[in-house]
């Protein structure tokens, strides 16, 4: 119960800036073909965490003594590792209380066997926080919310390239970043990204741009203000959940960020499986100032 409490904790500015939102994606299982009238699994994505759940994810049960022990591991620290051991937590005692009450093997009485799962899915949490002057920055962010299709695999990716891209041209104005990462069950992965994406939505005080699972909204009232670009602040922040093996470079100096982004950006549409992009201000006037900085993103190391 103690790690529950801690991983709700989360201390929020007292003048919160509104922001901007996008992404999409699927945790749900391949569907199985048609055979003598019957239909097996399934089904896509709906809509997401984004409203109405990521799609209602797969349900194990019964998986047998060795998923009673996946492998799995995070870096970095923080609240990041308490949402993935919380999860996988979750996952383990499904998984005994499945085992326990007995599942029905798969492909009995002839019904074809469903479709290969991943083991396991990478969670990764990238932030970046640039000089207010970074303005073009936001700008690239209002564009990709207002062309992007987050309705694809093939449109995520390319949401994925352009904004890891659109960081990587402003690499004078980074200032902070943390990036921390964890391989987690797949049966963990929909409740870990969620948790995740609402932790982060929740430093928000309103998504003033959207673009998530296809559904676009805009208010009138962004901009970029008359920020102070010595001591005022942007925080992007890239949450990824996908199959790649590739390893991370990390965070701690620039050309650690710039390779890690590179990184990011080259994940396949086939690797894929959910990414959001969240990002702080996006109202006209509001500001993120360099206590409301520390205060809401206290993991964020200076470059």
């Amino acid at each position: 119960m103690v790690l529950v409490g801690l991983s709700l904790i989360h201390v929020q500015p007292a003048d919160a800036a509104r922001g901007g939102r996008m992404g999409g994606g699927s945790f749900r299982a391949p569907s199985m073909p048609r055979s003598g009238g019957r239909s097996y699994g399934g089904g896509g994505y709906r809509g997401g965490g984004y409203g109405g759940g990521y799609g209602g994810g797969y349900r194990g049960g019964g998986m047998g003594f060795p998923f009673l022990i996946p492998i799995f591991g995070f870096g970095g620290g923080g609240l990041f590792g308490l949402l993935i051991l919380m999860a996988v937590a979750g996952v383990l005692v499904n998984a005994v209380r499945g085992g326990i009450s007995g599942g029905g093997a798969p492909g009995m009485g002839g019904a074809p066997a469903a479709p290969a799962l991943p083991r396991n899915v990478n969670m990764i949490q990238l932030q970046v926080g640039l000089l207010a002057s970074a303005k073009s920055v936001q700008d690239d962010l209002r564009r990709l919310a207002a062309s992007s299709d987050t309705g694809s695999k093939s449109g995520l990716q390319r949401l994925l390239q352009e904004t890891t891209l659109a960081l990587l041209r402003q690499p004078d104005l980074w200032v902070y970043a943390n990036s921390e990462s964890g391989s987690v069950p797949f049966n963990a992965a929909e409740a870990t990204f969620n948790r995740l994406s609402m932790n982060e939505r929740s430093k928000l005080d309103a998504e003033l741009t959207s673009n998530v699972g296809g559904e676009r909204r805009a208010e009138a009232n962004v901009g970029s203000g008359d920020a102070d670009d010595t001591n005022e602040f942007i925080v992007v922040t890239l949450l990824v959940a996908s199959t790649a093996s590739a390893k991370l470079a990390g965070s701690d100096t620039g050309e650690e960020l710039r390779q890690t982004l590179r990184i990011l950006g080259s994940t396949a549409s086939t690797e894929l499986i959910a990414l959001e992009v969240i990002w702080q201000p996006e109202g006209r006037g509001d500001v993120l100032s360099a206590e409301d900085l520390v205060t809401a993103y206290p993991n964020l190391q200076h470059l």
